[in-house]
């Protein structure tokens, strides 16, 4: 058996223990952890990591649960901090995702994933393709039509370059028969920001998690196209795009990381209380009311998917000029 089999396994007896008949409120806590949010308050890393430290303190999985905010260069600021930090030390935390894979690509960054410990995949965010209410664009097919004919007059709308918004125009543009490198895109650092240019019939179209345009969607201000998201979602009207047609799919994934050096024990400790963690009712209620899904993944299939997933964002960013093979 593997190290992460030997984890995994011990890891379900654990969380047997955790989740069972006899699972309290204070049953057996992982202790204090520290949890590095690789950017500023308020976006979704810190969303993130917040969401945790709520949920593991009041499921008793945690005796408390301290965020920490290293904002930088899309993640990596705080990712080499915690690589060359946390060690062996089994408390030590830091959230990540696709977006900390493009900025490493992208930036050529000295410290990468094969720096730290994947723990769980977390959440997935669909990605919405939107257009104003008013646009001459009726349906995905529409905006297709529209990047055909001309990819460079197809102003597109959305978060940091390079990251999941930035390569999902590339996916659609490059779906549409057009080199993706020829992307029009304006990054915006706020989503108020993204949405005063959609409103304002400044570009064409606009990417961003479904729960930032979701107010907007609703209130017919917007209208969504599709969503990146493989399956469709309960309580989204918007049809991913592979039911339309459309073969691309993009998850704007969410995930936890331990050190580097973290035992196999402690591994296992860490894989039972996050997982007993995704089942608690109280972290359901935070994934309805932040409009998050569930993407959970355990420790050995995540590092399988987070390998697959490196090679992928470096073949679009690559295709978007803003990366190297």
């Amino acid at each position: 058996m593997n190290k992460f089999g030997a984890i995994i396994s011990t890891g379900l007896l654990a969380v047997a223990a955790l989740t069972g008949p006899g699972f309290t409120q204070d049953a057996e806590s992982v202790g204090e952890l520290s949890i590095i949010a690789p950017a500023g308050a308020g976006g979704g890393w810190d969303g993130a990591a917040r969401a945790i430290q709520e949920v593991m303190t009041a499921t008793g999985l945690a005796n408390s649960v301290q965020v920490i905010n290293v904002p930088g260069a899309g993640g990596t600021v705080g990712l080499a901090q915690f690589a060359n930090g946390a060690g062996s030390d089994p408390s030590q935390l830091l959230v990540g995702g696709i977006t900390m894979v493009g900025a490493i690509i992208s930036n050529n960054a000295p410290v990468d994933l094969g720096s730290v410990t994947p723990l769980a995949r977390l959440t997935g965010d669909p990605l919405a393709v939107v257009v104003p209410a008013d646009s001459p664009i009726q349906t995905i097919d529409d905006l297709l039509a529209q990047i055909q004919s001309d990819v460079a007059g197809t102003i597109w709308a959305g978060g940091s370059a390079g990251g999941a918004d930035h390569m999902l125009a590339a996916l659609l543009t490059e779906a549409a028969g057009e080199d993706p490198s020829a992307v029009n895109y304006v990054a915006f650092s706020g989503g108020g920001e993204a949405l005063a240019a959609m409103l304002g019939g400044q570009v064409t179209a606009g990417i961003s998690g479904y729960g930032e345009w979701q107010g907007q969607i609703e209130s017919g201000d917007l209208r969504a196209l599709a969503i990146s998201y493989p399956e469709p979602i309960e309580g989204i009207d918007a049809q991913p795009l592979k039911a339309q047609g459309v073969d691309v799919e993009l998850v704007n994934w969410r995930a936890i990381f331990a050190g580097p050096d973290v035992s196999d024990e402690d591994m296992a400790r860490l894989t039972a209380a996050f997982e007993a963690m995704v089942n608690s009712a109280e972290w359901q209620e935070v994934l309805e009311a932040r409009g998050w899904t569930d993407y959970y993944m355990p420790a050995a299939e995540f590092s399988t998917f987070l390998d697959a997933e490196i090679e992928r964002v470096g073949t679009i960013l690559t295709n978007l000029g803003l990366a190297q093979q």
